[in-house]
């Protein structure tokens, strides 16, 4: 992770920022109106999102989001969730792994479309900017996360 940095968005001006990853506990603040950024929890593990929980999760996050819609009786998400834990072991401090339970959870499900389980959004700066679906391999679910965090 050395020399990695992660674009944090300021919600005071706006301004796109490149803050290095190893940082991100320091307290950063934005180079251009000096304001800090909330502190930033870097979890290494998936975080769970309900209807309620999903705006301050997933819109409000300052990292992009990879968000799993899953259900407890689809066995390719079962098998999906070994892989979405190591992601966010690998990816922490640069990419919020959460999950969504879509039978407990249909607001949120219904207003991404989730026809297909499992599926994967993708989100940065409160707005969805892709998805997949199905068990995906975790090389082809890298080559998203390759794409959508070098944007």
């Amino acid at each position: 992770m050395a020399g990695e940095t992660v674009l944090i968005r300021c919600r005071n001006c706006g301004t796109r920022n490149r803050i290095p990853v190893g940082k991100l506990q320091d307290g950063p603040h934005c180079g251009r109106c000096k304001k800090p950024f909330p502190p930033i929890a870097t979890p290494s593990q998936p975080v769970v999102v309900t209807d309620r929980t999903f705006a301050n999760e997933v819109i409000a996050s300052p990292l992009p989001v990879l968000l799993e819609c899953w259900a407890a009786w689809c066995s390719a998400c079962g098998a999906l969730s070994p892989v979405l834990n190591d992601l966010a072991r690998n990816y922490a401090g640069r990419l919020k792994v959460a999950k969504l339970n879509v039978d407990q959870n249909p607001s949120t499900a219904s207003r991404y479309s989730v026809m297909s389980l499992p599926m994967l959004l993708f989100f940065r700066d409160g707005r969805l900017v892709d998805t997949a679906a199905g068990a995906l391999p975790r090389l082809e679910i890298e080559r998203y996360l390759w794409r959508f965090l070098s944007r």
